[in-house]
């Protein structure tokens, strides 16, 4: 019996997922959760074989909360769920040694063949996810862009940053100024947009 550990904050599409798994009589869903920040616990007290692990997720990010799955609780295999519009994303993920991806629209059937082959160690990539993630290279920015402007997704303001970082504001928006080069954005909004859809943040 496999048994699997279900992360995804919709209730709805959690509800459905769970139905689809227990029609079938070698996999059973022993734990659901719905923050990224509850996934290792869960995994610790139920033992899954399996962890299917939605990317968007309170708390923590499905992909960070994976690699520390991978690092707590070896034994148990992720499989991140996605959209297309996320190959950024998906290249963290392969990043972080995650190699079983199931797209969201994907037909209701390749649930249970994708949790099979992901417990049996073998890899689940759909090859237009791997293409377009494909598309996306290395960051341009630099690890203080990157940190500035993480910062400004989560609406800390400038002087906030300043004086966590140890920087005058002035230096903040200049690494503000950067990053929105650099990533060819019109503001600082449309520059977290295109680092978080490429992976980058």
């Amino acid at each position: 019996m496999i048994k699997v550990l279900l992360a995804e904050d919709m209730h709805m599409i959690r509800a459905a997922l769970t139905a689809l798994l227990r029609l079938e009589p070698d996999i059973t869903v022993v734990a659901e959760v719905t923050r990224g920040d509850e996934i290792v616990p869960a995994a610790l007290d139920h033992r899954p074989d399996v962890a299917i692990v939605d990317i968007d997720l309170p708390g923590m990010d499905g992909i960070t909360a994976a690699a520390g799955l991978l690092a707590q609780a070896p034994g148990c295999r992720v499989l991140i769920l996605t959209a297309l519009g996320q190959p950024g994303q998906v290249r963290r993920a392969l990043a972080n040694g995650i190699t079983a991806f199931l797209v969201k629209d994907a037909p209701g059937e390749r649930l249970a063949d994708a949790v099979r082959r992901t417990h049996a160690g073998l890899r689940v990539l759909d090859a237009e996810l791997v293409s377009s993630a494909m598309e996306y290279g290395e960051s341009p920015l630099t690890q203080r862009e990157t940190t500035v402007l993480r910062e400004a997704s989560r609406g800390v303001t400038a002087e906030e940053t300043a004086g966590r970082l140890h920087l005058s504001p002035g230096t903040v928006r200049n690494y503000l100024t950067s990053a929105i080069t650099k990533t060819g954005a019109r503001n600082k909004i449309d520059a977290i947009r295109i680092a978080q859809d490429a992976g980058w943040l």
